[in-house]
């Protein structure tokens, strides 16, 4: 449902009043990388529809004209692919945080893995010797981490909690959510009676919310302060739901909790024998079990043997290096958030890994100066952000590494990455694979193996 607190038409309102809107029929030749259907106009011109599937004959509706693709969305389906299924969530095909969930589950997964192949091919001219098996686990109730916006709506009466819509513009009413853990994703009403009925309502613009093995917390931002009123209730929240309650009154340094005094975030890695502790606004894998199966892959890919020294780059709070800690001489961490790095050294000491080092680095700059690049490593982990790796694998040795494995969350910088590492450096691509860290989502995870020639 799309809620919008100021009546006059917006630029793209009156754009779209513009476009022919009368709905025509077309045939869906694939898939977009963001999950909307593939199709041609009589003109040749691409067009990019919400709601169809490849090989589906549908009626649509034009919402925006861009340079080199029209945008529509689906009317009416005339000629369904086998591939479709009716969504679970009632929210689906208005709230922006699932854009797959008409498709089988089976089929989204080979479909990320197109994409992830067709970007190694396109983008970075290297194919892969080997295709990984896909990584897979639950497909609902899997997201232990995320962020609701929160819009008080003065003229429906009610706030608003949920992920933004389709239209970014507006935040969906969401009554529950499939895909996240159900200790939040069921709650989601229950959050924006809660907050609707507290004095400052209209100056909470986001709950965030993260999940430990044995925590649920939940981070208020707050732009007015709270009033003794408002902080009881979202104790008896907290205590009636199982929830710790964060407030953040500022910037990421002023969280701090608000019930109980001191809560405790962390999760498990019981194959390596590890516990990682993390701050609310930590970053971690979303999806519990895939991130177990992940970590497990790489290490398998990495095959680092007991007298190695491993380089894990991105190293965040030692997701991989410290289970890489547990089987290799030493495994060295290095993170651009010195925050992240703290909690790394931290975990490295309440795991008694010794062999476990962490240093902060920003690893899109200049790195000559840095110690830990003067040291020699055989083996080589890397977990980069949407932006991928280029700049610092342009400034490591690589000639003494063995074999290097690339977690990436962005197809396109790891094609470029792989294009550099194959094309420029000679390097083998021997293996690549997608992760469905994302189930319902068009987003691609996925890893790679790289080996010397």
């Amino acid at each position: 449902m799309c809620v919008c607190d100021n009546a006059r038409p917006t630029r793209a309102d009156r754009s779209v009043s513009r476009i022919d809107q009368t709905p025509f029929e077309v045939v869906v030749t694939g898939l977009t990388h963001d999950g909307r259907g593939v199709a041609r106009r009589e003109s040749g011109k691409a067009i990019f529809i919400s709601g169809a599937l490849p090989g589906e004959r549908v009626m649509a509706q034009q919402t925006a004209r861009q340079r080199s693709f029209d945008e529509a969305r689906t009317v009416e389906v005339l000629e369904a692919s086998p591939d479709r299924v009716t969504p679970r969530c009632p929210h689906f095909g208005v709230c922006g945080g699932c854009a797959l969930q008409h498709m089988d589950e089976a089929r989204q997964i080979h479909a990320k893995q197109g994409v992830l192949m067709e970007n190694l091919e396109r983008i970075g001219h290297v194919t892969a010797e080997a295709i990984l098996p896909p990584l897979t686990d639950a497909a609902w109730g899997y997201r232990r981490k995320g962020r609701f916006s929160v819009r008080r709506v003065e003229k429906k009466g009610k706030t608003l909690v949920g992920f933004r819509e389709q239209d970014p513009r507006f935040v969906a009413d969401l009554g529950e959510c499939h895909t996240v853990i159900p200790q939040i994703g069921m709650k989601v009403a229950a959050l924006a009676t809660l907050i609707d009925g507290m004095d400052a309502r209209s100056g909470i613009p986001q709950v965030e919310f993260i999940a430990g093995d044995d925590t649920v917390a939940l981070v208020f931002r707050h732009l007015v302060p709270l009033g003794d009123a408002d902080r009881a209730a979202l104790v008896e929240f907290a205590k009636e739901h199982a929830f710790a309650i964060y407030l953040q009154p500022g910037g990421i340094d002023s969280v701090h909790a608000l019930w109980p005094e001191a809560p405790t975030l962390a999760f498990r890695l019981p194959q390596w024998n590890v516990e990682l502790q993390f701050r609310p606004l930590d970053f971690i894998q979303v999806n519990a079990g895939l991130n177990q199966k992940m970590i497990a892959s790489a290490l398998s890919l990495l095959d680092a043997q007991p007298g190695d020294r491993v380089l894990d780059l991105f190293c965040g709070l030692g997701n991989f290096t410290l289970p890489l800690a547990r089987t290799v001489r030493e495994a060295v961490g290095v993170e651009g958030d010195a925050g992240l790095v703290q909690r790394a050294l931290d975990n490295a000491r309440h795991n008694q890994l010794d062999n476990a080092h962490f240093h902060a680095a920003d690893l899109a700059q200049d790195l000559r100066a840095q110690p830990w690049m003067r040291e020699g490593f055989d083996r080589l982990l890397l977990d980069p952000p949407r932006s991928g790796a280029d700049v610092v694998l342009k400034q490591l040795p690589l000639k003494g590494l063995q074999r290097i494995v690339y977690v990436s969350c962005h197809p396109a910088s790891l094609a470029r990455d792989a294009g550099y590492l194959v094309n420029e450096r000679g390097w083998k691509l021997r293996a690549a694979g997608v992760m469905d860290m994302f189930p319902h989502t068009a987003h691609v995870e996925s890893i790679a193996m790289f080996e010397r020639d």
